[in-house]
């Protein structure tokens, strides 16, 4: 003996699996059609000092082409660039995405390139050049920026506020 549904159990039992599929077909598309209308996240530049760290994506990026002057002195002006302590003695940790690596990369402070353009993912300073006056420094906060490309085509930058912890 079977216990198939039969007659109108059998035709109910049909339409209600009919519906569900409808339902998750329409899901489905409705969250495809939600992730094409977003914008692809810009990469991340990372700054790790011990055991802290700050991330941030960048308004000053157009996705490989240049960004302008004007556009790049606005996002050094901006208000809500993140900070992060930095002990003296400690080592300031960069990282970047690899998609900024590429392109290769500068790390400026207080505009003024700190290294060689490189196209590795990670580089390591010293948390004692931030604050010390030969390379620039004055008072007890830095302007560190990572420029993606090169001094004459920048393709991103992206900008952190150095604090120091004694």
């Amino acid at each position: 003996m079977t216990s198939l549904p039969r007659g109108r159990a059998a035709n109910g039992h049909r339409l209600a699996r009919r519906r569900r599929a409808v339902a998750a077909i329409g899901a489905v598309s409705a969250g495809l059609l939600t992730l094409s209308a977003c914008d692809k996240p810009t990469p991340l530049a990372t700054i790790t000092v011990g055991k802290s760290s700050v991330n941030s994506e960048t308004d000053c990026y157009d996705d490989g082409k240049a960004v302008t002057t004007a556009d790049l002195a606005k996002c050094l002006k901006a208000k809500d660039i993140k900070s992060i302590k930095v002990d003296p003695d400690e080592t300031v940790r960069f990282g970047v995405d690899p998609d900024i690596a590429d392109k290769g990369w500068t790390i400026l402070m207080n505009g003024q390139p700190l290294t060689d353009s490189s196209k590795k993912t990670y580089r390591t300073i010293p948390g004692s050049v931030f604050f010390n006056a030969q390379y620039g420094a004055s008072g007890n906060s830095t302007l560190v920026s990572v420029r993606e490309g090169t001094e004459q085509k920048v393709t991103g930058l992206w900008t952190f506020k150095l604090k120091k912890d004694s």
